[in-house]
C-alpha cells in the first residue's frame, strides 16, 4: 500500500463560501472532509511496517488528495469514493446516480491535486445542482454529505470515533464550559447522571430530517463552536441543550421532582428534534451559552422630553447589542415647529430623533453579524407625518432621510373612513393638544367600529380653534403611503382601534404600536425620570418604569406537526395536543430565565408574562393537503386550524396557571371576565367550559398567540415561512460562480399544482380573507405581507388596504413588489 507523500504542489484553493447562510452555495472549506479520507483513498501503512508495494512516487499516481493545508497528500482511490457515494445513494435509490458520479470523478481525475475540502464541497454542490421537480431528494443527499463533515470535525475536536456520530454529552458540556462558550447553568442544575440520561435521548436518525439548506444554516449560525469556529456541538445536541436549559428550574422546593423535570426535558427534546416546532432565533442562538438573551423583539415608548428621548436611544442600543429588534413609538414627541419651554418654533420634530435611532441601528450591530433593526411608529394625525412617510425614499433632501429604520403608521378607523369618502384630514402637534386639552389624543381608541371615544376626542380637537392644525386630504396622505410602500416596502400599517378593542388586557393599559415585525401587540407606556440625587460621589437616579414590551416567541411547524402521525399503533391527525403544552411551558420558562438588557423590560415581562406562540409552514401544509391557496376551502381550514391552536394554547396556559399561578394583571382582564371568549364568538360547549375554567384558574400568560415572520427557523425546519406563500415553486438563485436550484418544501408532482402560482400571482384579496379568519384566533397579530407587481394600479393597492382594514386585520407588514408583467397578474389586472 502506498505511503503518504509530502505535497509537492500547493493545495487547491478553498471552495468559495456561499454569499449567505440562508442560501449557501457550498459549506465553507476547512481542514477536514465530510467523507473520511479513508473512504476516498487507501490509509497509510502502520508505523514500522514496509509498504505493500513500491513507493507512491513510482506508481504513476495521477491525482493526489491534499490535507492539512497541503502538508499531507495521499493518492486518490476511485473505488473507495464510489463506495462512499453508494452508501448514501442506498437511502435514495430513486435518484439517478450515474451522471453524478461521472461529474465527481471528472472533477477529481483531471487535476493533479485536489484539496479534501474542495472535493467534499464539489460533492455537495453537484448534488444540489440536481434538485428539480422530479428529484427533490438531492437536497437530502447533499445534507447527508454535510452531516458526515460535521460528524468528522466534531469527533476530531472532541476525541471520539466518528462512526459513533455523537460523543459524550457530559464531555461536551464540560469542554465548552471550560472554553467559556457554554454557561455553567446546565452543569449546576443537573447531576452528571441526569446529563448522561439526557445524552441517551439523542437520536442521530433525526439529523436525517434536515435538508441541506436548513442544516447548513443551523450549523454555521447557531451550533456552538469554540472561539476558533471549530465544530463541537452537533444538531441534536443543540436541541437537547435548549431543552435542558429551558427546563432547569422545573425542579426544586414547591416544584416537580427530578424525574418529572427529566420527563419535561424529554418532551422538549422530542418537540425540537422532530422539527415539530422551533424556538425564536435568539433562544436557538443563546440558550445554554454565555451572554445574549432569549427574546426576539422589544417595543419602547419614547417620552416627549430630552431625557426620555436619549434614554430610549440608550435602551435601544442595549437591546440591539444583545441581538434584539426594536419597535419605537414616537407619537408623544412634539412636532417640528412646536414650542419648547414656551418658546415657539423651537422643536425640530421627530425626524432628527429618528435619524439618531437610524445611526444607533447601524453603529450598534449584533457582534458584527448584522446591523441592528429598528422600526419607528408614528400616528397618522401627527403633524410630522408627511416628512415621516418620506424618510426612506431615495429622492429629495437626503438630510431628511433615514434609510436604515423601518417606518410604520398608526391608523384609526376614522382616518380610513375619511379615505373612503375622500374627506379632509387634520394634522396636530401632540404637545399642543396636551397643553390645551390636558390629554393626549393617542390615549384613546374607539371601543366599537364606527363609534367610540377616539373619534369624539379627535372631533373635539378639530373644533378647538386654539389648536393649530394642517388640513390635508386623507386620500393624499394615503397616496404618499402607497408611493413609499412601492419604493421601499414601508410603511407597515397598524390599525390601532381594532388592536385595542381586541386587547385582552385593556383594563390596565393601551397598545400604541407594534414591534419590528408587526405581530406583537401588548400594553405600552414610557419610562420617565423621576429624580437624580447626589449622594457623596454617587448619583442616584430614580425612574418610573414604563411598560417596555418583550416578545417571547416560538412557532409550530405546520408542515410536520399537522399531518398524520403514527401513535401507539393508531394513525392520529397531528401532534398538537402533545406539542402545545410543552411549547407553552418552554415559552413561559424563557420569561424567568431571560437576562434582559433593559431593566424595565424585565419588570414588564414579569408583570404580564406575555408569550407569542406562532406557526410557520402554512403554504407547505396546504400543498400537502391538496388545498389551493385562493380557495374558500383554504379560508375555512385557516379558521378551523387556528381556532384549535388557540384553544390548546389557552388550555395549556390555564393548566400552567393552575400549577404555578396567574400573571399579575389577570384580575379584571378579558380572560378573567370572559369578554375575550364572548368577543370572538366562542360559544360552543368546549369553549364555554374552557372559559369557565379560565375564570377560576386564570391563565399564566397575559398574551398568548402571535404569528411572526420566522424565515430563518422555517428554513432550518425545512418548511415555508410563517403564513406566507412561497416565492416560486422552483427557481434558480444566482450565486457568484453557479446557479443554485431552489425547490418549495415537499415539492413533487402531487404538490406542484398547489405551489405553481407563487406569491406574486396568488390572489392577495384571498390572502386577506384567509388572515381575517385566522386573526380571530390570534390575540396579538400576524406578520402579513402583500405581494404585488410593481405596476399595480394605485386603486387596486388602495382597495387591498381597505379590504384588510374592513376585514378586521390589526396590522399589515411589507408591501413586497416585483417587476412581473401586470398582464400576468390575474387578481390585480381587472
Amino acid at each position: 500500500m502506498p505511503q503518504e507523500t509530502p505535497a509537492a504542489v500547493a493545495p487547491a484553493a478553498d471552495a468559495t463560501a456561499a454569499a449567505g447562510p440562508a442560501a449557501p452555495a457550498a459549506p465553507a472549506a476547512g481542514d477536514d472532509a465530510a467523507v473520511d479520507p479513508a473512504d476516498v483513498v487507501p490509509p497509510p501503512p502502520r508505523a514500522g511496517t514496509a509498504p505493500e508495494s513500491a513507493p507512491a512516487d513510482e506508481q504513476g499516481v495521477s491525482t493526489w488528495i491534499t490535507k492539512e493545508a497541503g502538508n499531507r497528500r495521499i493518492p486518490f482511490d476511485r473505488a473507495r469514493l464510489e463506495r462512499s457515494i453508494d452508501a448514501i445513494h442506498a437511502e435514495f435509490p430513486m435518484l439517478e446516480i450515474g451522471d453524478y458520479k461521472r461529474s465527481v470523478f471528472g472533477f477529481v481525475e483531471r487535476k493533479e491535486a485536489v484539496n479534501a475540502d474542495d472535493l467534499v464541497d464539489h460533492l455537495i454542490r453537484e448534488a444540489e445542482a440536481r434538485v428539480d421537480l422530479a428529484a427533490p431528494q438531492w437536497e437530502y443527499f447533499a445534507a447527508r454529505l454535510y452531516l458526515r463533515r460535521l460528524y468528522k470535525r466534531a469527533s476530531r475536536n472532541r476525541f471520539y470515533d466518528a462512526e459513533q456520530k455523537y460523543g459524550s454529552y457530559v464531555g461536551l458540556q464540560e469542554s465548552l464550559a471550560d472554553r467559556n462558550v457554554y454557561s455553567n447553568d446546565i452543569l449546576r442544575a443537573y447531576s452528571k447522571e441526569e446529563l448522561q440520561e439526557a445524552g441517551r435521548m439523542i437520536d442521530p436518525e433525526r439529523d436525517k430530517l434536515f435538508a441541506y439548506n436548513g442544516l447548513y444554516l443551523l450549523a454555521t449560525r447557531y451550533l456552538a463552536t469554540d472561539h476558533s469556529r471549530g465544530v463541537f456541538e452537533l444538531p441534536q445536541e443543540r436541541w437537547l441543550t435548549i431543552a435542558l436549559y429551558l427546563m432547569q428550574d422545573e425542579y426544586g422546593p414547591g416544584k416537580g421532582s427530578r424525574e418529572r423535570r427529566m420527563q419535561l426535558v424529554g418532551e422538549a427534546y422530542w418537540a425540537l428534534s422532530n422539527l415539530y416546532m422551533t424556538v425564536a432565533t435568539p433562544t436557538l442562538q443563546n440558550a445554554g451559552k454565555i451572554g445574549g438573551q432569549l427574546s426576539s423583539c422589544f417595543i419602547d415608548t419614547v417620552d416627549d422630553s430630552l431625557q426620555g428621548i436619549y434614554d430610549s436611544n440608550t435602551d435601544i442600543a442595549r437591546v440591539s447589542k444583545g441581538g434584539g429588534g426594536v419597535g419605537a413609538y414616537l407619537g408623544y414627541v412634539r412636532s417640528s415647529g412646536s414650542a419648547i419651554r414656551g418658546v415657539p418654533n423651537s422643536s425640530g420634530g421627530v425626524v432628527p430623533w429618528i435619524k439618531q435611532l437610524n445611526n444607533t441601528a447601524v453603529s450598534v450591530d449584533q457582534l458584527g453579524q448584522r446591523k441592528g433593526a429598528v422600526a419607528v411608529y408614528l400616528d397618522i394625525w401627527h403633524r410630522d407625518i408627511e416628512a415621516f412617510l418620506d424618510l426612506r425614499l431615495n429622492n429629495g433632501d437626503q438630510r431628511l432621510r433615514a434609510h436604515d429604520v423601518f417606518t410604520s403608521v398608526c391608523i384609526p378607523d376614522i382616518f380610513m373612513e375619511a379615505v373612503e369618502r375622500r374627506g379632509d384630514w387634520y394634522l396636530f402637534d401632540p404637545h399642543e393638544v396636551k397643553r390645551v386639552k390636558g390629554w393626549y389624543l393617542q390615549d384613546f381608541y374607539d371601543e366599537k367600529k364606527g363609534e367610540g371615544t377616539f373619534r369624539r376626542k379627535y372631533e373635539e380637537v378639530v373644533a378647538d380653534e386654539r389648536i393649530g392644525r394642517k388640513t390635508v386630504k386623507a386620500i393624499d396622505v394615503f397616496k404618499r403611503i402607497m408611493v413609499s410602500q412601492l419604493e421601499t416596502g414601508n410603511p407597515f400599517m397598524f390599525y390601532r382601534d381594532e388592536v385595542n378593542r381586541k386587547n385582552p388586557n385593556k383594563h390596565c393599559g393601551m397598545v400604541y404600536s407594534s414591534n419590528l415585525c408587526t405581530e406583537i401587540l401588548q400594553n405600552m407606556s414610557p419610562t420617565r425620570l423621576m429624580q437624580e440625587i447626589i449622594s457623596g460621589n454617587q448619583i442616584v437616579t430614580t425612574k418610573q418604569a414604563g411598560d417596555f414590551v418583550v416578545c417571547n416567541l416560538s412557532s409550530i411547524n405546520l408542515g410536520r406537526a399537522v399531518v398524520p402521525q403514527q401513535g401507539q399503533g393508531d394513525l392520529i391527525t397531528d401532534v398538537l395536543e402533545r406539542l402545545i403544552p410543552i411549547q407553552v411551558r418552554m415559552l413561559d420558562n424563557v420569561i424567568d430565565l431571560n437576562d434582559l438588557p433593559v431593566p424595565q423590560a424585565t419588570i414588564t415581562n414579569q408583570k404580564y408574562r406575555a408569550i407569542g406562540l406562532g406557526t410557520f409552514g402554512w403554504h407547505h401544509l396546504l400543498a400537502l393537503k391538496g388545498i389551493h391557496w385562493n380557495s374558500t376551502e383554504a379560508e375555512d381550514y385557516a379558521d378551523a386550524l387556528y381556532e384549535r391552536i388557540n384553544y390548546l394554547t389557552i388550555q395549556a396556559s390555564m393548566e400552567l396557571a393552575r400549577e404555578k399561578g396567574t400573571y399579575a394583571m389577570f384580575p379584571g382582564s378579558d380572560w378573567h371576565t370572559g369578554a375575550y371568549f364572548r368577543d370572538r364568538g366562542y360559544n360552543g360547549p368546549q369553549w364555554l367550559d374552557l372559559a369557565a375554567q379560565v375564570a377560576v384558574n386564570g391563565v399564566r400568560n397575559g398574551w398568548l398567540v402571535a404569528v411572526a415572520p420566522n424565515m430563518s427557523t422555517a428554513q432550518i425546519a425545512g418548511s415555508t415561512a410563517s403564513i406566507d406563500p412561497v416565492y416560486s415553486a422552483f427557481y434558480y438563485e444566482e450565486k457568484k460562480d453557479f446557479r443554485r436550484p431552489v425547490a418549495a418544501p415537499g415539492l413533487s408532482l402531487e404538490t406542484w399544482p398547489y405551489y405553481e402560482k407563487g406569491a406574486y400571482r396568488l390572489d392577495q384579496f384571498a390572502s386577506v380573507r384567509q388572515n381575517a379568519r385566522r386573526q380571530r384566533h390570534v390575540d396579538q397579530s400576524i406578520s402579513f405581507n402583500f405581494y404585488v407587481p410593481s405596476t399595480i394600479r394605485a386603486s387596486t393597492l388602495l382597495e387591498l388596504h381597505m379590504s384588510a382594514w374592513r376585514e378586521g386585520l390589526k396590522t399589515t407588514y411589507y408591501v413586497r413588489s416585483n417587476d412581473i408583467d401586470v398582464a400576468e397578474c390575474e387578481w390585480c389586472s381587472s
